[in-house]
């Protein structure tokens, strides 16, 4: 069973390092780029209120980890796409398996914001293969490209919409 839940800060910083560590590992390894320190800044971000991180568990194991902003970032997003009611997936890792842990985050994402009244969800990436993955296999809808801090950033954006055949539950505790 595949659960995503808020991250606890007594629990998940490091399982989520752990992750983390192992994806970057993953991707070095095969020739790309992961910002150094990483695995450190987002597991320290676990129980932070203004970045809150949400971990996926598979039977009680950490498998994968976002940060679920309600707020877009300005950098990156127009004044009117920023009034509109949405969450930004920011930072979103998951082990490298061929489990599709991401693409069960994102279509959870989906979910929540819909079922809290959110009209999009949006994320942006620094990798265009990753970019062309979530336009051309999940759906997602190139808005943008941007620079940002010596790198080209690729802004994206779907409708929030419930997802029924959804195979992961959300913490009945976050769920109310």
């Amino acid at each position: 069973m595949l659960l995503m839940l808020p991250a606890d800060p007594a629990r998940h910083p490091e399982p989520v390092s752990a992750l983390v560590t192992a994806r970057v590992a993953w991707l070095r390894g095969r020739g790309l780029s992961a910002p150094n320190g990483i695995a450190e800044t987002l597991a320290g971000q676990v129980g932070e209120p203004e970045w809150p991180v949400w971990v996926l568990e598979a039977d009680g194991t950490v498998v994968g980890c976002t940060t679920v902003l309600s707020e877009c970032p300005a950098w990156a997003f127009t004044q009117r796409e920023r009034e509109q009611p949405s969450v930004f997936l920011a930072s979103t890792w998951t082990l490298p398996s061929a489990n599709r842990f991401g693409h069960s985050i994102a279509r959870w994402a989906l979910d929540h914001a819909a079922r809290t009244g959110r009209l999009h969800v949006r994320r942006g990436a620094f990798h265009p293969a990753l970019a062309d993955y979530y336009c051309r296999v999940q759906g997602w809808t190139l808005l943008r490209e941007v620079g940002r801090r010596g790198r080209t950033g690729y802004i994206m954006s779907r409708p929030a919409e419930r997802q029924p055949d959804l195979l992961v539950r959300t913490a009945a505790a976050v769920d109310g």
